[in-house]
This record gives structure tokens, sequence and C-alpha cells, in this order.
């Protein structure tokens, strides 16, 4: 006789917010600066905090909430798979790793996928894939590949081998000396790229839309002239696509506007729908690198986290989330665009699909401020860039909303003009601004 799934409690627990705020100041590393706001619950494209006000979520937790909170879809398959089996070891198959590794290769045009619990570990994965890739290609006698080229504004992770080819000061001095081997190509500048490749390369690391960094996307001849190099000295040409992958585009990946496809792309964020999970998926030649116990991961592409994953993609194909993504972006950047002339001090729109920046010559922080007051949630990076990264099924009165608050936020905060601190990560981004404006300026020539 088949065993009956235990029923499971929805009542929800009580919250007190002093309590949650003063433990969280007494015991938490203080790594991140948080307002005095705490979330208890989501539905849809909207969280509630602990006295119920709403606000709609247009960061849908850094890219992770691609289908809002508490879809249906998502809860029954977590509800039901953690009733079975959450955890199982990686020495033993489980029904759902095979099944989403197969869609992610028909979805990436790749053929093979490691698991992993994060964004950076899949960095950290590919990294080791390229040099065990150039070392087992390597001729008789030759000196190995060991060089890594990143672009300038990158951001890959924080883990020692990512942090080495994150372009920012700030992320990387304090914790010098780093991977060796890594060297920075100035963003977009084909020349600069062939200045910097050599036989010494085992891998180019590139985010196809670079998201921390201010939602500025690789330009097409850039990434053809990478492709190029790449392959005339045996090298891996990885996509990082942490952030803008998995359909945040309108497309499955970003770079599927590019004729020309990566050896290895890496996805997170909204993988598994909001739960931790990560992957590098590579070229069936490229994966041949890694034999077994060579590479390895406890949690990474567990039961419970795969079967959400196979659902997260099951839904965005059913319900068309691809079609709607550009539909919302097209009402987003239109009145992004109308928003323009009456705020003098908003210098570019910038992006595609639901990965959209707002460069202000003003700080942002401000403006997210006074949005979040206002029950809508935005970020600012780079100090003046405001980023949105809503789910990606929004729907058109979601947009008006959003353009109201955003509207109310950019006239009643505080302006105070963004001037980069004397700092040399500071002015190291603004060199890379001014150069990323002129490279705009003169495609719109």
């Amino acid at each position: 006789m088949a065993r009956k799934t235990p029923k499971t409690s929805l009542k929800s627990p009580k919250f007190n917010t002093a309590r949650a705020l003063r433990a969280a100041d007494q015991h938490l590393v203080g790594t991140y600066r948080r307002p005095k706001v705490v979330f208890v619950r989501g539905k849809g494209c909207y969280l509630y905090d602990a006295q119920g006000k709403a606000y709609l979520d247009f960061l849908g937790g850094i890219a992770v909430n691609a289908l809002g909170y508490s879809h249906p879809a998502l809860v029954r398959v977590i509800r039901r798979e953690a009733a079975r089996a959450i955890h199982l070891s990686n020495l033993f198959h489980n029904p759902f790793q095979g099944p989403l590794a197969t869609k992610l290769a028909e979805w990436s045009g790749l053929g093979r996928v490691f698991f992993t619990n994060s964004g950076t570990e899949a960095i950290e994965g590919a990294l080791k894939l390229a040099r065990a890739f150039t070392k087992k290609n390597a001729a008789a006698g030759a000196k190995p590949k060991t060089r890594f080229l990143a672009l300038e504004n990158s951001f890959h992770g924080r883990t020692f081998g990512a942090v080495s080819i994150t372009y920012p000061a700030k992320y990387r001095e304090p914790f010098e000396p780093l991977v060796p081997g890594a060297e920075f190509v100035r963003f977009n500048d084909v020349a600069d790229l062939e200045r910097k490749f050599d036989d010494t390369v085992c891998a180019i690391v590139l985010e196809t839309i670079q998201g921390e960094g201010g939602i500025y996307p690789v330009s097409e001849a850039f990434w053809q002239r990478a492709r190029q190099l790449a392959t005339q000295h045996g090298a891996v040409l990885i996509a990082d696509e942490i952030q803008c992958g998995l359909g945040r585009t309108g497309r499955k990946f970003a770079y599927q506007r590019f004729s020309a496809k990566p050896d290895v792309v890496t996805v997170a964020k909204p993988l598994a729908g909001g739960l931790p999970l990560g992957a590098f998926i590579a070229g069936e030649e490229y994966a041949a690198a890694l034999t077994p116990g060579i590479h390895g991961t406890t949690f990474g592409g567990g039961p419970l986290v795969c079967a959400a994953a196979l659902e997260f993609l099951r839904v965005v194909e059913k319900e068309k989330l691809l079609e709607n993504i550009k539909a919302r972006s097209e009402e987003l950047q239109a009145g992004l665009k109308k928003l323009q002339p009456r705020f003098d001090f908003i210098r570019e729109i910038r992006g595609e699909g639901l990965i959209l920046g707002l460069d202000l010559a003003i700080e942002g922080a401000p403006i997210a401020e006074e949005a979040l007051r206002r029950g809508l949630i935005i970020n600012c990076t780079h100090e003046h860039i405001l980023r949105f990264l809503p789910p990606f099924n929004i729907r058109s009165q979601d947009v008006r909303e959003f353009l109201k608050k955003l509207e109310i936020a950019l006239e009643k905060a505080p302006k105070k003009e963004w001037k980069p601190a004397e700092t040399g990560h500071t002015q190291q981004n603004l060199k890379f601004e001014e150069a990323a404006h002129a490279q705009v300026s003169a495609a719109a020539r």
C-alpha cells in the first residue's frame, strides 16, 4: 500500500520585528547595509513586511525570484519533494538531475551540465574546467596555458577564483594575493582584446550583459572577436549568464542574440525559482576534461532543488513568459523614456528584456530609499545606477504601478550630484564609465 504524503500546516509564526532586528545587529556579520524592514512573506510580485505593508518588488531577490513569490506550481513541487527526499548524495542518481541537465542542454545548445549551489561556485568550476581542458589538450612539451582574461567592470562572485576575475578593486584588494594569472580587458575594446589574447590564455570570461556593473551589454563585434581568438588559441570562451540568462532578456540565453556560442555558460540565480542552485553547462569536448574524482560537490543538484528547477523551466515555457518579458520590457522602456525629459539627471536607459538600468547624474541611493518608503523595491549599483530586475510574470498593471511610484521617488527624493570619491576603485569605475558612454555615443552616431 502506497504511503500517504503527510499534510503540512500553513499556519504562519508570529514575528517580532524589533527582536529580529536586534538579533541581527548583535550576531550577524556586518557585510550588508540593510533598511529597518523585515519581510515575512511574498505573493506574486509583492513582498509584505511584518506590519502587512505591501511592496512591489522590481528587484526580484536580485534576479532570483523570476516567478515572483509563492507561485503555486513551484510551491506544489517543493512540498511534494520535501516529503520525499530533500537531499541525496551525488554518489547516487536522483530522479531529477538527468532530466534537468537534458532541458538545460536543450535550452543552451551545449551538451553537459555540472550542478553547483551558487553562481560563484559555477564560475569556480568553469575556471577549473578551462585549466583542465587546456592542460589536457596541450602539445607535448608546450608551456601550460594558465591566464584568464576578464573584462573591466566585471563581477563574477566572491570566492577566490571568482573575485580574482572581478574588476572593481574594492572587491579584490582586501583579499590579495588572489589567484594569479588574471588580466582585465577594456570593455568592448576589440583592439585591447587582441593585444592581451595570446597562447598563454586558457579562458576569457565575460558577462553577456554586466549586471552588478550597471547593465552594460557586450557588443556583437567584441563577442565575435573573442570567439575567434578563443578558437585560434585553443582557449575556452566562458559566458557568465548568472544574472542575465535563463530568459531574463526574452531569450533563453542572452548570448543567443549572437551567431556564435560560448564553450561554457554559467547559470544560477533564477534556476530553482528561489532555492539555491547553479550550474555550468559545457560543450562535450570541454566537459570531457573533467573526469571522475577531479571535481565534485556535496549539495549541488539535490532532488528538491532540481525538481523545482525543472518546474521553473516548464512554467517559463508553458506560460510563454519569454513573450511576456519582451512585451513588458517594451512598456517599461517606453515609460522610462517618457520620464527622461522630466528629470534632466537621467543620463541613459540601458538593457533589454527585464534587466534594465537607469544611469543618473545624481546619487541613486536616496531614490531607492524613497521608493522603498512608497512601497517599491529597486536597487542602486555603482552609486548612481538604478537597477530593475522584476519577475518574468509581471503584468501591464505592475509596470504602470512601478512607473508611477518611480516617478514619485525621482521627484521627491533629495538630489545630490554624484561625484566619485577620491578612492582608487571609484576612479577606476569612473574611467570605465566614461569609456562606455563614449562607445554608446559613437554607436548612436
